[in-house]
Order: C-alpha cells, then structure tokens, then sequence
C-alpha cells in the first residue's frame, strides 16, 4: 500500500476504534506518517457532558485522567491497529487530550522508518527513476 492508503486505513481504524470501545467517534480525523512516528489527530471527541465538566472547577483534570486511563487501558489494541496497517512495530505510543478545543493525539513511535521504505519502494518501481 502507499503511504496515503495506509495514513487512511489507521484514521478509519482508529475511528471505528473511539466510537466502539469509547461510545463516541472524532467528528474529525487524521492521520500522518513521518519518518518512524505516526501522528493521529482527532478532533471533536468530547461528548456535551464532558465539556461542561470541562468548565467546573477540577473537571479538566477529572476527564484528562478519566481519558487517559481509558486509552492506556486500550494501549494494546491501538498498537495493533497501527502494526496491522504499517507493517512495523509499535515501540511506544503517546497521547495527550485538550478540553478547551476537544483535540486528542495519539503518536506512535515504530521500530521501522517507513518515510525510507516508501523512498526505496518507490525508486524501485520502474519508470520512476
């Protein structure tokens, strides 16, 4: 696959992934490979009720942690996600969630750097020289 087909593949599987493990899907999504890291940005994750804990004192922290230990919970089955699609192995995975915009990013370090592999991939197609 190319390096878009796969940035695609990973942005609907990690969709799927929030709306059935989480109960709600990212109004927006996407996906980047960059060298041996894959940057996925959601966007538009927080449900109504979560944003307006967001606004009472101490509910940012309150769902900052209630998220985080959702997705470590799920660390696994992400990574899967990720390896199914790029071929490579999951070293470690990060994550960080905004409540003021509703923005969640996961970032996977790879045991691979896929931006050579698309290179070499593509130099050894014919006509591509």
């Amino acid at each position: 696959m190319k390096k878009g087909q796969i940035e695609a593949a990973i942005t609907s599987a990690v969709t799927q992934f929030e709306r059935e493990m989480l109960g709600r899907g990212p109004k927006e999504a996407r996906t980047f490979l960059i060298y041996d890291l894959v940057v996925v940005r959601l966007k538009g994750i927080l449900s109504p009720g979560e944003q307006q804990v967001a606004r009472e004192p101490g509910g940012i922290d309150l769902i900052k942690q209630m998220r985080t230990r959702l997705v470590e919970s799920f660390a696994a089955d992400l990574s899967h996600i990720v390896e199914t699609h790029t071929g490579a192995g999951v070293i470690s995975m990060h994550t960080d969630i905004s409540t003021r915009n509703g923005e969640r990013v996961f970032v996977f370090a790879l045991d691979t750097d896929l931006e050579s592999r698309f290179q070499m991939e593509e130099r050894s197609q014919p006509g591509m020289q």
